[in-house]
């Protein structure tokens, strides 16, 4: 009987989150909540929360805590959530992460995907991302099999805004300043564990799931 996993995944944007989220939900069944995926369905739909959020995201700086808590809140709250989950993209400062214990959430994992600056930049030209069902992909390390349609649903791939090289760099000095110091935040409550990810794909995952394995 494999163990009840509250994981949070930190790593610099482009890192590889994402993917390593749908290979753990895959292996255990267990739902992979990213927030940025949630903001970008928001945006897309013209929301209020969507509007507001759109200009801090495409200028590569973070949305206000008070939306994002509010989000992870309520979707913590489903009952597919119940048997675990994975949190991709929150918190993503110190401060969440006090409002995350506040909350009475027990996380129990913590993985930091660590890459380069500079492969991050080479990497997140090459992404690519489904508008329709929001599936992503990469045209050298996560290929759709369609091509550049999307594999699941079958619409045309698109190149996000924020994966502008100009706009790379923002977000990665926002992550380094921000997020980073999570690092020593769950350190100190020794549930961090570091994967450094690899050229390829299923090399980070294999390292992944070691890390859960001997956590």
């Amino acid at each position: 009987m494999k163990r009840t996993i509250r994981l949070i995944l930190l790593g610099a944007p482009g890192a590889g989150k994402g993917t390593q989220a749908e290979k753990i939900s895959a292996e255990f069944g267990i739902p992979a909540i990213s927030t940025g995926a949630i903001i970008r369905e928001a945006i897309a739909a013209g929301t209020e929360m969507g509007k507001s959020a759109k200009s801090y995201i495409e200028r590569g700086a973070l949305v206000p805590d008070e939306v994002v808590i509010g989000i992870i809140k309520d979707r913590l709250a489903e009952s597919d959530c119940e048997g675990g989950f994975i949190l991709d993209g929150f918190p993503r400062t110190v401060p969440q992460a006090a409002a995350l214990d506040e909350m009475g959430v027990s996380i129990t994992d913590v993985i930091s995907i660590e890459v380069s600056d500079e492969r991050i930049i080479e990497r997140m030209g090459g992404r690519r991302v489904c508008k329709k069902c929001g599936a992503t992909y990469h045209v050298v390390f996560n290929p759709s099999p369609k091509g550049e349609n999307c594999g699941v649903c079958g619409e045309a791939l698109t190149i996000r805004a924020d994966d502008d090289p100009a706009v790379v760099r923002s977000r990665l000095d926002v992550y380094h300043e921000q997020t980073e110091p999570l690092k020593d935040f769950y350190a100190k409550k020794g549930l961090l564990k570091i994967v450094e990810g690899q050229e390829k794909l299923e090399d980070t995952t294999a390292l992944t799931f070691k890390a859960l394995e001997n956590a």
